[in-house]
């Protein structure tokens, strides 16, 4: 199945000089969707995960139904504040600034073996930190993985860990 023909750009978003990779209209087309979950399950079932780890907000889109066919947990990593209860953060660094994102204090365990979502990879700074914050509570990061990886941005040279896509682009 052509993934890509459900894939929608967008051009000048969010900002001027911005191509968006809408996956709304994957997410909407039933076969197209089940083929990507269970594309991406084949990918990521070879590294046993106890637990995926979707980073907000579309990864949670790709993480939460893969956990289900592979019949692991799954943990929200989101933007500072979003999370409820007592939460572990991460600081990182951006090309102009820093952000932080969070995990709740109680959701890994040390040596659970996890693999790390996200809808997109970019230049891999989130994904990056995301990696950074599961190894500082103890996981084992064993992957990660995306639906689209922009790979003329180099994201995937930046992320130490296996990576796997189902899609590429290349400019």
């Amino acid at each position: 199945m052509d993934l890509k023909s459900h894939i929608r750009g967008i051009p000048d978003f969010p900002k001027p000089g911005i191509l968006f990779y809408d996956i709304s209209p994957l997410l909407a087309h039933p076969q197209a969707w089940r083929h990507a979950v269970d594309s991406l399950a084949a990918k990521v079932q070879a590294w046993q995960p106890d637990i995926l780890v979707g980073i907000e907000s579309r990864g949670f889109l790709a993480a939460a139904p893969l956990s289900y066919v592979l019949g692991c947990g799954f943990v929200m990593c989101r933007k500072r504040g979003k999370l409820p209860g007592e939460t572990i953060g991460h600081l990182y660094d951006l090309e102009y600034g820093s952000d932080a994102i969070e995990i709740q204090a109680d959701a890994i365990k040390p040596g659970m073996k996890a693999v790390v979502l996200d809808d997109l990879l970019a230049t891999g700074g989130t994904m990056t930190a995301a990696i950074q914050l599961l190894r500082r509570v103890g996981a084992d990061v064993r992957g990660a993985a995306c639906l689209i990886e922009l790979s003329f941005l180099g994201g995937r040279d930046r992320i130490d860990a296996p990576l796997v896509s189902l899609l590429q682009y290349d400019s």
